[in-house]
């Protein structure tokens, strides 16, 4: 199974929100950071993707129409090159407000102390270090000016490889209408629903390390 739609956005641009909307939509399952931490055995195959090491992507993405949210966005080039056919959605939010959201989740979380290497999420975790915080920040995480700049890098990046035949850069704001008309879907009867807010995502984390 190809997939059929590959998200550039990075983590916390309502990405889990799209998770589920593309779900809803028929592109199913959709691939999220959720799924390393139910596969762990993903985490090496991202930690050789991010160290420039040949990925079946095929096999990774086994069960998976659509994908979005680290650490598969981090890849947005490669997999498009790998499949050409994907269209390509880049999430985005005000960027002072995602580095808000970002900074007290998703960057909490991965400068927060390890868990011991025998608790199942340590391989994950490992691997969202290398990919979030090295990769894609060089490291320097806390550095606000110098995070948006990057995050807005990206942005700039996505926008400039792909026609608007391919691209739709899009807010979860903006509900149904926009996506569904670049999907060619129906619009579904009922609206789009927020998930993952900051709390929730606390929370989850919370759990997790509990495991």
């Amino acid at each position: 199974m190809a997939l059929e739609i590959i998200g550039a956005g990075f983590g916390r641009t309502a990405t889990n929100t799209l998770k589920i909307s593309l779900e809803q939509l028929g592109f199913d399952k959709c691939y999220h950071m959720y799924e390393v931490f139910e596969r762990p055995h993903h985490a090496s195959e991202w930690l050789k993707a991010a160290r420039g090491e040949a990925v079946d992507w095929e096999t990774l993405f086994e069960g998976f129409k659509s994908g979005v949210d680290w650490p598969l966005s981090f890849f947005w080039r490669e997999l498009s090159e790998t499949y050409p056919e994907a269209k390509i959605i880049l999430s985005l939010r005000d960027p002072e407000a995602w580095y808000k959201s970002f900074s007290s989740t998703i960057a909490h979380t991965l400068t927060n102390e390890m868990p011991d290497e025998n608790h199942p999420l340590y391989q994950a975790l490992i691997m969202a270090k290398e990919i979030v915080v090295q990769k894609t920040f060089g490291g320097n995480i806390h550095d606000k000016d110098h995070v948006i700049e990057i995050y807005n890098r990206n942005t700039e990046e996505v926008k400039a490889a792909f026609g608007p035949d391919r691209l739709l850069v899009y807010d979860a704001k903006e509900g149904w209408g926009s996506l569904c008309a670049f999907l060619d879907c129906l619009i579904p009867s009922e609206p789009m629903g927020v998930t993952n807010t900051t709390e929730e995502f606390q929370g989850r984390a919370e759990q997790r390390r509990e495991m």
